[in-house]
């Protein structure tokens, strides 16, 4: 499994119905947060081994309602203790 993380603005008021719609209609989601900064949101994913990001962002994740900007982040290797 590949893990991305992406940051999304979202047109003023909505930020909460497009968490909402991303965690209901997006089964790749593990979690998502409101956020302070440029963006309203961040939200981490995993997609299956091979599977193209850019489409996914594009289709799955830019179309949702409310949503006004993306930015990705790909994941190479997690660290933790254990």
């Amino acid at each position: 499994m590949q893990a991305i993380f992406v940051q999304f603005k979202c047109r003023p008021g909505t930020a909460y119905t497009v968490a909402d719609d991303l965690v209901e209609s997006v089964e790749e989601i593990s979690e998502i947060y409101s956020t302070s900064g440029q963006y309203d949101l961040l939200a981490k994913f995993y997609l299956e081994a091979g599977r193209d990001i850019g489409h996914f962002v594009t289709e799955k994740l830019q179309t949702v309602d409310g949503v006004v900007d993306t930015f990705t982040t790909v994941a190479f290797k997690a660290f933790g203790r254990g």
